[in-house]
């Protein structure tokens, strides 16, 4: 399960990072059709949101791993070794339960768009599910960081990456 869910993790983020990419081509197309005089191409602005969502939901499972997420370290040092425990056992738990119930009604989201031929209000008409596939992609991912983090925990391994070093403001 290991090698499987980094594998997922990395490729979700590669997808991320094109998806932001792509985010820059429209925001530049968009601005380069209005300076030149009648040239519009519809739906850019739509696009460019659909990119940046697609690349925050797609980042999420890595962003997870690397320990990105707001958690609350200071409250897990200042406890005993049990009271750790018992709190990352929880909020590993509850996490899993968020992010399953977050997949499960984004991928009902996108069948439903698809089922009733839901487009977007912009010029374009694009399908609603094709942008929603990414968010998808991504709360399933995410769901899948917490069962993985949750079964290392369980077994004893680590999960979360070490930070390498915080940097230490200058006086």
């Amino acid at each position: 399960m290991d090698t499987f869910a980094r594998f997922t993790y990395r490729s979700l983020l590669v997808l991320a990072c094109l998806s932001m990419f792509g985010a820059l081509i429209a925001i530049t197309l968009n601005i380069a059709t209005r300076l030149v005089d009648g040239l519009s191409i519809s739906g850019l602005d739509g696009y460019a949101g659909y990119s940046i969502a697609a690349a925050f939901f797609l980042a999420l499972p890595s962003a997870l791993q690397q320990g990105d997420h707001i958690r609350v370290t200071v409250l897990l040092q200042n406890v005993g070794p049990r009271a750790r425990a018992a709190l990352e056992y929880w909020g590993l738990g509850f996490g899993l339960i968020m992010a399953t119930y977050l997949a499960w009604f984004s991928c009902r989201l996108v069948w439903f768009s698809h089922l009733y031929h839901d487009v977007a209000p912009t010029g374009d008409a694009t399908p609603m599910w094709i942008p929603q596939l990414s968010m998808a992609l991504g709360t399933v991912g995410f769901a899948l960081a917490f069962l993985h983090a949750l079964v290392n925990r369980v077994q004893g391994r680590p999960f979360f990456k070490e930070p390498s070093g915080e940097a230490t403001p200058t006086e």
